[in-house]
């Protein structure tokens, strides 16, 4: 599981239509509820998770604390990428092997804010995500929720296709590798690890989001356990994104490998994919 090393958080719910959603993660968390933004109360910096009328959010309190971290399929960076990512030519289409004819099922065991399943979404491959984290979870189901909103209300029917090939689950992953092992029929075509490495405490530029996912997620001490189990359960290949120069994913070397300037996709094949393979409608 992930580390028990976490910050503080909280609940805290600014609008009586999230009322009900503030209390159940509350509950869920066991962490308290909070009507108002927490203020000088805490000796120490806290999170706090933020149910608005806009939307959920992740923010940090105390001086100089960076913006909210929130899930958004329609504005920046994810969204452009969506425009001029470059297609099927991205790194992360090559590893999972997408090309004309081939878009596989794909099970992201570690959605995290979704962004790469997004991608693949955008490629034409069917995306199941999972969550075990339930801020994580919230914010990510938050993202989807509003993203289909706009798009039906924008009249925009390819995001519309692109959000409805992602489908969220929450829980862990672990339970479902195994399920999927002993039912191989209706086992994934490729399984998407990205499992959250350590934090590099050296670099200046660390992303706001990690800092987050690091302080109230803890890390992903488990995830050479992933591996296994995904190797077992998946039909064509499996795929681990790391940092460039992070050690191979329990200590296996993978079939090949995709690299980037930052990061690299470790593409562990099992069998060659087929020429013509679409996900079911």
């Amino acid at each position: 599981m992930s580390s028990d090393d976490r910050a503080p958080l909280v609940v805290v719910c600014l609008c009586s239509e999230r009322q009900a959603d503030a209390s159940a993660l509350a509950a869920t968390l066991d962490v308290p509820l909070l009507y108002d933004r927490p203020s000088g109360a805490f000796s120490e910096p806290v999170f706090a998770m933020v149910a608005e009328k806009s939307g959920w959010s992740l923010q940090q309190t105390g001086h100089r604390a960076p913006g909210p971290v929130s899930v958004d399929f329609l504005t920046g960076a994810v969204a452009h990428r969506r425009f001029h990512g470059g297609g099927k030519g991205q790194l992360i289409a090559k590893a999972v092997g997408v090309k004309a004819h081939v878009y596989p099922a794909i099970m992201d065991a570690t959605a995290g804010l979704g962004r790469d399943a997004f991608v693949l979404a955008t490629l034409g491959c069917h995306v199941r995500m999972y969550e075990r984290s339930p801020a994580v979870h919230q914010l990510l189901a938050d993202g989807l929720a509003r993203g289909l909103e706009e798009a039906f209300h924008s009249e925009d029917s390819a995001l519309q296709a692109i959000l409805q090939r992602m489908v969220l689950e929450q829980g862990d992953a672990l339970l479902a590798l195994e399920q999927f092992a002993a039912a191989p029929d209706q086992a994934p075509d490729v399984i998407y690890l990205d499992p959250m490495f350590p934090e590099r405490t050296k670099s200046a530029d660390v992303k706001k989001e990690m800092k987050a996912f690091h302080a109230v997620v803890g890390q992903d001490v488990d995830a050479d356990a992933l591996l296994a189990p995904a190797l077992a359960a998946a039909r064509f290949r499996v795929v681990v994104k790391r940092p460039k120069r992070a050690p191979d994913l329990n200590g296996q070397a993978p079939s090949h490998r995709v690299e980037g300037k930052s990061s690299r996709f470790d593409v562990y094949a099992l069998r060659k994919l087929p020429e013509r393979l679409n996900a079911p409608q």
